[in-house]
């Protein structure tokens, strides 16, 4: 039981040496002075990293936490205005950063570089992909308009190049054995009639000779096949068709011995002399597209080799799925060297002319407003909210918070972004109540005052019962136990 007692003494003379030390450390932390140097004596100023609030004008450490006390760089503004442009009129400021200084190493060390904005062309470059397909007005689809059985195919595989008047395929049709019949019928009528001294009966049999002729050219009988049943002088078992154009046979769904009807495609024939190009362009290069645009083309099949088009038609809607708007270009294709299927790049450089410009690393874009620093003069750099216009592959149109002739930093803008950023949070930091040293607020009057705290004390412990009450020595922090 002496031994738990002892123990737990102990535990409580441990707990008090502790209290008493953090109190002192506590009140002499807060009677230490806080003190700024004063800018016109040009006196080194250290800061601490940790706590930027307290500043000394000595080397050593922070009485906060100890760490150590690093200078601090003047940042005077330029004694003279700068000669380039018109940057010497500020402009608004810009919320959440402040202008800097930086000395001529540190520009070395992040690689900042300065330029001039400038009034110059602007040339928008709009690139995008499409895929290669055949003229729709260039493609033949060959019918029958009767009923009937594929007699004979001349062409029997997809794909094959035909010319034009190349025989395609021979149908046999009982209803066309019928009218090669009336016709041959009404030919002979007509040459008899033709000798009879009554006119109206010689206009009769060239009537039903034309009529008879009539019908077979609207079931599309070639002129060729009219002329051959004339020649045989009896009906033809099968007519033959012939290709409308010269081309590839891009379709042959039928076969030899097959039955087909007007509903039937035979065979369908593309010219691909000229082809077609689908390129989807985004919506925000919609203005800058025109019908009669012309445009560079390039394939994956044929590296170095680029072909000119046109922009032939633009569709009136925007696809939902991808946001995108469909154009139609037209494209000559001697020796069918672009087929269908083919993946293309599409280039089209549309002319903005003469604008404000600067280079686009040298906009900064946090999403709700662009940024670019002023360079003006011996190190001092001042940031300024710019509105842009169009974007280029290496420019940025300037609509307003920019002269031609100001000097702007171009590279390594975002370290001193957040120099700035940095320097802008610090001025605007509040001291922490109740924490020793963070009374000084910089550029406050009076910095350095110290103001009066009370000393720190320690809670009394409750004495336990039975055990003899103990008096703290003179000149210290009175406990009792």
């Amino acid at each position: 039981m002496t031994t738990f007692i002892k123990r737990r003494w102990l535990i409580v003379l441990i707990v008090l040496v502790a209290l008493g030390a953090g109190g002192i450390y506590l009140y002499c932390g807060a009677r230490m002075p806080v003190r700024a140097v004063n800018a016109s004596k040009g006196k080194p100023l250290y800061q601490c990293p940790m706590h930027p609030a307290y500043t000394s004008e000595r080397p050593g450490d922070c009485p906060i936490c100890g760490m150590k006390l690093v200078p601090v760089e003047e940042q005077p503004k330029p004694s003279h205005a700068p000669t380039v442009g018109t940057a010497a009129e500020a402009g608004p400021p810009v919320a959440g950063q402040a202008a800097i200084m930086l000395s001529p190493e540190k520009q070395q060390l992040i690689g900042l570089r300065t330029g001039v904005v400038e009034r110059m062309p602007l040339t928008k470059t709009i690139r995008t992909v499409g895929q290669i397909t055949a003229d729709e007005t260039r493609i033949s689809r060959i019918y029958i308009k009767v009923e009937g059985w594929v007699d004979k195919l001349y062409v029997n595989f997809t794909g094959a190049q035909v010319r034009k008047g190349q025989p395609l395929l021979s149908i046999y049709s009982p209803e066309l054995v019928a009218t090669q019949e009336e016709y041959l019928l009404a030919l002979r009528a007509q040459k008899r009639l033709n000798e009879s001294s009554f006119a109206e009966v010689a206009e009769g049999g060239r009537s039903l000779l034309a009529a008879t002729r009539r019908r077979l050219e609207l079931w599309d009988i070639p002129e060729s096949e009219i002329r051959r049943i004339e020649r045989a002088g009896r009906p033809i078992k099968a007519i033959t068709l012939y290709a409308p154009t010269s081309g590839f046979v891009m379709e042959k769904p039928v076969l030899e011995g097959q039955k087909v009807d007007p509903a039937t495609p035979l065979m369908v024939v593309a010219d691909l002399g000229v082809v077609w190009v689908q390129a989807e362009f985004y919506e925000e290069d919609v203005p800058l597209v025109r019908v009669g645009q012309t445009a560079r083309l390039t394939v994956n099949s044929y590296p170095g080799r680029s072909w000119t088009c046109v922009v032939d038609y633009i569709y009136p809607s925007v696809d939902p799925q991808t946001r995108t708007l469909r154009a139609r270009l037209r494209i000559a294709n001697p020796g069918i060297v672009l087929r269908p299927g083919m993946y293309a790049n599409v280039i089209i450089q549309k002319a903005l002319g003469y604008h404000l410009t600067v280079p686009r690393e040298a906009v900064l874009n946090s999403g709700t407003r662009q940024i670019v620093f002023l360079d003006r003069g011996e190190g001092y750099f001042e940031p300024r909210e710019v509105i842009v216009g169009e974007r280029t592959d290496d420019d940025v149109e300037i609509l307003s918070g920019l002269a031609a002739g100001d000097r702007i930093v171009t590279s390594g803008n975002f370290l001193v972004d957040s120099e700035s950023r940095l320097k802008s949070a610090l001025q605007g930091m509040e001291p922490m109540p109740g924490m020793p040293g963070m009374e000084h607020q910089r550029g406050a009057p009076g910095a350095g005052a110290q103001r009066p705290r009370p000393a720190p004390t320690t809670p009394e412990p409750q004495a336990m019962p039975g055990m003899p009450q103990k008096t703290a020595p003179p000149g210290h922090a009175g406990h009792t136990m």
